[in-house]
């Protein structure tokens, strides 16, 4: 029996309290939220620096806005406020020098991101890379000496480098044009162009139709990004660079390589490489990826992780060099990684097991601790595993979510987010005991507002899993009054919402000042309750989950406030075919919005670039027998005519990760059957609108949903 150790209970009650605010929360309140990220402790613990990304009207577009980042620093211990570190916008990414008198980061330069330094006792930060792919992710050798940093490279360039790929060489695994041999196709063509001329003329004139955008010639699997299609391929290589006046990058890695990070071990003589480096193999195929460790110049690379069909990946290296943490899975989308620690000089592995997916990890200076963050019950907290026991220690609750951490001796750091307060900055022991806040980003304005708090509850489903669900009253509500009741849902499948999540916390808070009653849950196949748990939507993504989030609704109708004449529903991209399946099977709802949704999936196969999701929730592709029946029972698609809820349909115009005809299909579909539907799409909006897309469009969507909501409760 696995054992943890568990934090006080305090942790996981949950006192139902309003805010004392009299403002109402408004649509425009978004514009007022900073989100903060990439928090980085100097050496001796003593500064944190961090980036805070701000909306802020576009003075190139009347009525826009945009995202602006910009680094700050605070005194740990918060005996000083947060100031802004740097003036020019689009600033992120920033990483201590050892010595604490420099930080690196990265903004862009003539339209690529370049690394820049700051020195600390004042004076103008200065540009440090000037390479011509850009340079990104900086982190500084232990000896202060050096940064390394990341730049993408699109194939062609790769095989045009004279540095990176001197002899011009072609990848070793198949690029998978048809109909040539050996990647003939990639071998420059000079011969000139000409439409009329020889088979290689030919080639040459098609050439420049694409290098004109004439044309793309897609000949890989994985074609399609989140906006549009893309028959490039890129790859990611890492270098070094010396502080010198007049130092140039050194290449740490090359090749046609899939690899995510490089880091320095602790004394600064090797590197740990991650990714996947098989030469035999296309990467839009090989969905491994490895642990390496090479020399401080990349030579001598020795697999110390790697496996047919799993994934290795997060490895961080201990404060002595004595141990390598890191965490592995199977290659399929809907498993738990396994936290594990292997001795770096040779010696079995040694799992810390631990049932939630895990990020952040982080080592204690006397190695006795890992920590890490990971989504649990609707929150995010902080943990840490003990090394010497495996038992896995909880330091925060459930009702809050840890971001982005970093700690030093007994110095932690740390962003929280809670339903009073989205995003700030706070400051405690290596216990997390006595938090207290050292910045006031949004806390400020947010408690002038009169917000909803969510009551959470729970019941146990047809499969004996405990579902967890939040109900949040109006803000204004008053004892004896009915409400309108809108049912929240999550997508993903495997995400999971509670009050310590940080993307629908203006949603929830919006409606509820509109009047409304939110209730939301995670269904099964959420993330955040373990492997059983995540698994058990697994060949049924409808009937289920349907269940799950109609008892939810159930169960808050039950409480008495509800007006079930005004019951509405709502979900965005997992949450949106969910949506489209329950108005398909129920008719409670006086209206409906599915926002970015799957709603056929042997076409998502096709047409969205989370394609994988087909063979790993429902084993198998859409042209075999078993799979294609199961497919077509579980599209919403299949019970359009059965749907006669007033629908209305969102999708972005360059939502690549869905695939936007989903919303075309579902909405003809509707249309021809003569139901009440509206479609809206959002010109060059992705499938993150609703939590990184241009701002009016994220406001637009909201208020659409509002107003349709409205058009159909009062009849």
């Amino acid at each position: 029996m696995r054992k943890y150790l568990i934090a006080p209970l305090a942790f996981f009650s949950f006192f139902v309290y309003g805010q004392s605010g009299s403002e109402q929360v408004k649509v425009t309140d978004m514009l007022k939220i900073q989100s903060l990220s990439g928090v980085t402790l100097s050496r001796d613990g003593k500064q944190a620096a961090f980036t805070v990304t701000k909306i802020e009207p576009d003075a190139e577009s009347k009525g826009d806005y945009k995202y602006v980042n910009h680094i700050y620093v605070v005194a740990a211990d918060g005996s000083t406020a947060p100031k802004e570190l740097t003036v020019k916008e689009g600033s992120s990414q920033p990483a201590w020098s050892p010595d604490g008198k420099q930080l690196a980061f990265v903004r862009l330069s003539d339209g690529k991101p370049q690394v820049f330094i700051m020195p600390m006792d004042g004076g103008e930060p200065v540009q440090f890379t000037h390479y011509k792919y850009g340079a990104g992710t900086p982190k500084w050798s232990p000896d202060g000496k050096y940064i390394l940093f990341s730049s993408n490279l699109r194939l062609q360039d790769l095989m045009k480098d004279s540095i990176l790929n001197p002899g011009h060489a072609v990848p070793a695994w198949p690029y998978e044009a048809a109909g040539f041999d050996r990647n003939a196709d990639l071998v420059p063509n000079h011969a000139k162009a000409d439409p009329d001329g020889s088979v290689d003329e030919i080639r040459a004139y098609l050439d420049n139709d694409v290098a004109d955008k004439k044309a793309k010639v897609v000949d890989r699997l994985n074609f399609q990004d989140e906006m549009v299609v893309n028959p490039e391929m890129s790859f990611n290589n890492f270098f070094i660079q010396g502080l010198e006046t007049g130092s140039q990058p050194m290449a740490l890695t090359s090749g046609f390589y899939r690899i995510a990070d490089v880091d320095f071990t602790p004394d600064g003589q090797h590197l740990v490489i991650m990714g996947n480096m098989d030469s035999t193999q296309h990467p839009d195929r090989s969905l491994e990826s490895s642990i390496y460790l090479a020399d401080r110049d990349g030579g001598h690379l020795k697999l110390l992780l790697g496996e047919k069909g799993k994934v290795f990946s997060n490895a961080v290296v201990s404060p002595s060099g004595k141990w390598l943490s890191y965490q592995y899975s199977t290659t399929s989308f809907v498993t738990v990684p396994q936290l594990a620690i292997l001795p770096v000089q040779g010696g079995a592995a040694v799992e810390l097991p631990f049932d939630r997916a895990k990020g952040g990890y982080t080592w204690s200076a006397d190695e006795k601790w890992i920590y890490f963050t990971a989504q649990s019950n609707g929150g995010a907290p902080l943990y840490r595993v003990n090394i010497a026991t495996h038992k896995t220690e909880q330091l925060s609750g459930y009702n809050s979510g840890t971001g982005s951490f970093d700690l030093r001796g007994n110095k932690l750091v740390f962003v929280r987010t809670e339903v009073s307060d989205p995003f700030d900055l706070y400051t405690s022991d290596a216990t997390m005991q006595q938090a207290r806040r050292i910045s006031a980003f949004n806390y400020d304005w947010v408690q002038r507002k009169k917000l909803s708090m969510p009551e959470k509850h729970q019941f146990t489903n047809d499969k004996g899993l405990a579902v967890e669900y939040w109900v949040m009253k109006p803000a204004n509500y008053e004892q004896g009054k009915k409400y309108p009741l809108l049912l929240d849902i999550h997508g993903g499948p495997s995400a999971m919402w509670g009050p310590g999540e940080t993307s629908m916390w203006h949603e929830f808070q919006f409606f509820c000042s509109k009047g409304y009653g939110v209730v939301y849950c995670n269904p099964r196949g959420s993330g955040g309750y373990g492997l059983e748990f995540l698994r058990a939507n697994i060949e049924d993504w409808g009937a289920g989950p349907t269940s799950d989030v109609l008892t939810v609704l159930d169960k808050a109708v039950a409480e008495g406030w509800a007006d079930t004449s005004r019951l509405l529903v709502s979900g965005g991209s997992y949450a949106g075919y969910l949506t489209a399946w329950i108005v398909g099977h129920d008719h409670r709802f006086k209206a409906a919005c599915a926002q970015r949704g799957v709603y056929d999936l042997a076409t998502f196969f096709g047409e969205g670039n989370a394609w994988r999701l087909v063979p790993n929730y429902f084993g198998g592709y859409p042209w075999e027998p078993r799979t294609k029946a199961i497919l077509e029972r579980e599209s919403p698609i299949t019970y359009v005519a059965n749907i006669t809820t007033p629908l209305i349909i969102f999708h972005g115009e360059n939502d690549r990760r869905t695939g936007f005809v989903q919303g075309e299909m579902l909405y003809r579909s509707l249309k021809v059957l003569g139901r009440p539907v509206e479609y809206v799409r959002h010109p060059g909006a992705t499938h993150e609108i609703t939590r990184s897309g241009d701002n009016r469009q994220r406001m637009d969507q909201m208020l659409r949903t509002y107003e349709f909501f409205e058009r159909w409760i009062g009849k």
